[in-house]
């Protein structure tokens, strides 16, 4: 968590890097991801860095992105740092496929955004998945259904390996050691903590750990805990809407787990929206909040969103400075489109 302690780490060493002190490594990795140095944020670690350093981890060897980080040859840091940023390419199109599918199975189980079936918990598992994605892959399921849910792909000798990952009020490693206990043998391995896991189990066994999860689950979980609720810090003024705004949070950070950047809400008109990105998953938007344009961003958005007979659409949001060719514009980050308002 990004506590007290952490929180100063992360500064001072943020500092370090925009005053140009980065190692060679982190150089050329914000190179390739197209971050400036002298600007950089916790969220370009978290959202833009980091990821290339796992996609190694996840998919090949965690060793080259150990590589790129100890060199002190800026030549040979710019090359891993290239092969960085193709794995992590090919990373994101593997998660994109597995959950295109995962979606699917959803959908084929009943599951939409506006009526939820009965289960409280989910099991999905493709012999073709790739377990280095699992986890990836369970908190974007679990985020999106607020059910814990446990992603499986194969390993070896016909095991399945689980990631998982779950919601306030179900300790998720507890979960497995109870199933451990009472269907002993079911369960090979595991480990983890409150909010995520990883388990073995046999390919053969896939139907039953997944019966026995969804029971335990069923006998933990209540109707409040199942209930998708959004915490928010609340409204933002019209004349707190502006760049000054979004450059006290940017300062006021790091943010992080444990201390989560300020999400706002607000109910925005839909000017107009243009699909973005090499595969026109997300959304730029130019959105009108009580009469002034907005420019936002929405992150994985298959639909555009289709305000019912030009209401307005209650959103959450967080602010952001987009830094561009020079330029420096306030740019909301949509998190949760919830639903249409009402008339006037």
């Amino acid at each position: 968590a990004l506590d007290h302690n952490n929180r100063i780490l992360v500064e001072q060493g943020l500092r370090r890097m925009r005053a140009g002190k980065a190692h060679a490594g982190i150089k050329a990795i914000a190179l390739v991801a197209r971050r400036d140095l002298s600007q950089l944020t916790s969220s370009d670690l978290g959202f833009a860095l980091a990821p290339r350093l796992n996609a190694a981890g996840r998919l090949e060897d965690m060793s080259l992105g150990i590589e790129c980080l100890l060199t002190d040859d800026m030549d040979k840091a710019m090359n891993l740092a290239r092969q960085l940023d193709a794995i992590n390419l090919e990373r994101r199109a593997i998660s994109q496929d597995m959950q295109d599918e995962a979606e699917s199975m959803l959908t084929q189980l009943g599951i939409t955004d506006d009526e939820q079936d009965q289960r409280v918990a989910y099991c999905l598992y493709q012999p073709h998945w790739h377990q280095g994605v699992n986890g990836i892959l369970a908190g974007r399921i679990k985020d999106q259904t607020n059910r814990p849910t446990i992603i499986f792909a194969r390993g070896d000798n016909k095991e399945l390996k689980g990631s998982a990952r779950s919601i306030k009020g179900f300790h998720i490693r507890d979960a497995l050691e109870a199933i451990d206990v009472s269907v002993p043998g079911l369960i090979k391995k595991f480990g983890g903590h409150a909010m995520a896991a990883g388990l073995t189990i046999e390919e053969q066994d896939f139907d039953d750990f997944a019966h026995a999860f969804e029971s335990f689950a069923r006998r933990s979980l209540d109707d409040d805990a199942l209930a998708h609720r959004v915490h928010t810090d609340g409204l933002i003024a019209l004349e707190a809407m502006n760049m000054d705004t979004a450059e006290l949070l940017e300062q006021a950070g790091p943010w992080g787990q444990g201390f989560p950047e300020p999400l706002f809400e607000g109910e925005f008109g839909i000017i107009e929206q243009l699909r973005i990105g090499s595969d026109q998953r997300h959304l730029k938007l130019k959105l009108d909040y009580a009469g002034t344009a907005v420019d936002a961003v929405a992150f994985n958005q298959d639909e555009d969103i289709q305000p019912a007979n030009n209401h307005k659409v209650f959103m959450t949001y967080r602010m952001a400075v987009n830094r561009f060719r020079g330029m420096e514009t306030l740019q909301l980050i949509i998190q949760d489109i919830l639903r249409s308002g009402n008339d006037g």
